[in-house]
């Protein structure tokens, strides 16, 4: 007899990977319940600039200190797309315009850990166990978060992508991996542009002096740029970068129409650490942008009448400096934005209280600040995907405190 674990068996097997159980539940399977609510998990690694994600548009500030990777205003060549009157999406993510527009997109704005790290491993630790001494933690929250709800015997209610087991999965709760298939790696390279290379030689080529001098400035970057890109794959911890983003997503809608008790999925992202040539609305971020964004689009089509009960939080461990740094790229930072989609999500707003981009305004002069612990849109999205009272969620998400300001943001 053709079974539901034979169904979900020959559907990985298609897509070019299998499923791998973590722990010693068994495998039977009971007979298929009603749907379940769904919470996916992404976690972009790297540190993304969410001033170019969604972008204050309307602060003049903005423009004075990003000469060179500010996004365009609205109307303009290549410009933002306009949401609010003030809040502008980057163009690569037009993808997500649909969503925004049957209000099922939100982002919250000034978000983020009240940690003052700026170390990627440390940052992504506290983000997946939701501690801020994440050295303390026993488990990630998502583990924890499985330990409590209600038992629905499926041994893949659970489902981590990747090749090994992130520490938001960490504990006592069995789940199961999803190895994944070829993809490109996280970091995509930031050498220098060899017209301008060439240029530069055949000037200073006639003037000894003045060519060592170029020589060695030349390859003092080269070593510098070599040095970002090993942190950058090191910062991606291991996880793909956004190209083949929406193949995974596809595989996991379809994976949740197959089987509705699946409940819990994470996916990771790497390849956001953009020191240099970051870019605008062209260049590194916006392609590596676009793939994510045709990723998010892609899981909210390919689940159909099941994206009304599935909810998608995304975030990344912290942002980037407001200014950009001297290598058109950008620095670490602190607050960023986060994005919640979902069919029972309020939608079409940006929400987060605002703190401004005026020197005085910016976290340590330099950053934007953090105005919404990303615990609480983590417990809110939960407790309402979830039905958890404020004491459940304090038993997965340690120290949370549930922010009024994001009321609603979910029925």
């Amino acid at each position: 007899m053709f079974t539901r674990r034979d169904l979900l068996k020959g559907m990985m097997l298609a897509g070019g990977f299998c499923l791998l159980p973590l722990g010693r539940r068994g495998w039977a399977l009971a007979a298929p319940e009603a749907a379940q609510k769904h919470m996916v998990m992404v976690l972009m690694r790297g540190a993304v600039d969410g001033l170019s994600l969604v972008t204050p548009y309307t602060e003049p500030h903005y423009y004075r200190v990003r000469s060179s990777i500010a996004l365009p205003p609205p109307k303009d060549d290549g410009g933002l797309i306009d949401l609010d009157g003030f809040f502008g999406l980057h163009p690569s993510l037009s993808a997500l315009m649909p969503l925004w527009q049957n209000r099922t997109l939100a982002f919250v704005q000034a978000s983020g850990s009240p940690a003052e790290t700026r170390s990627h491993f440390e940052a992504q630790d506290i983000m997946e166990t939701a501690l801020l001494d994440s050295a303390m933690a026993k488990q990630g929250w998502m583990n924890g978060l499985a330990q409590i709800l209600p038992a629905n015997g499926d041994p893949t209610r659970a489902l981590s992508f990747g090749n090994t087991l992130p520490k938001i999965f960490q504990g006592t709760y069995d789940v199961t991996t999803v190895p994944l298939g070829l993809r490109p790696p996280a970091n995509g390279g930031t050498g220098g542009n060899p017209l301008v290379d060439e240029a530069f030689g055949r000037l200073y080529g006639s003037h000894p002096a003045l060519n060592k001098l170029y020589e060695q400035a030349t390859a003092a970057r080269a070593d510098m740029i070599r040095d970002l890109d090993k942190e950058m794959v090191a910062s991606a911890r291991g996880a793909p970068g956004a190209a083949g983003f929406a193949e995974e997503t596809a595989k996991v809608a379809d994976m949740i129409k197959a089987d509705p008790r699946i409940q819990l999925v994470f996916m990771d992202v790497g390849g956001w650490d953009t020191h240099v040539n970051q870019g605008n609305s062209k260049g590194q971020l916006a392609n590596r942008l676009k793939n994510l964004g045709d990723g998010l689009a892609a899981l909210a089509e390919g689940l159909g009448p099941a994206w009304d009960d599935t909810a998608v939080v995304v975030m990344s461990e912290f942002g980037r400096t407001v200014a950009e740094n001297g290598n058109a790229g950008t620095d670490h930072g602190h607050g960023n934005v986060a994005w919640v989609l979902g069919g029972r999500v309020k939608g079409g707003k940006v929400w987060g209280r605002w703190p401004g981009l005026e020197e005085a305004q910016l976290y340590e002069n330099r950053d934007l600040k953090v105005t919404t612990d990303f615990r609480s849109i983590l417990g809110r999205v939960a407790a309402a995907q979830f039905d958890l009272d404020d004491k459940r969620i304090a038993q997965f998400i340690p120290g949370y405190r549930p922010d009024p300001g994001l009321k609603g943001i979910i029925a």
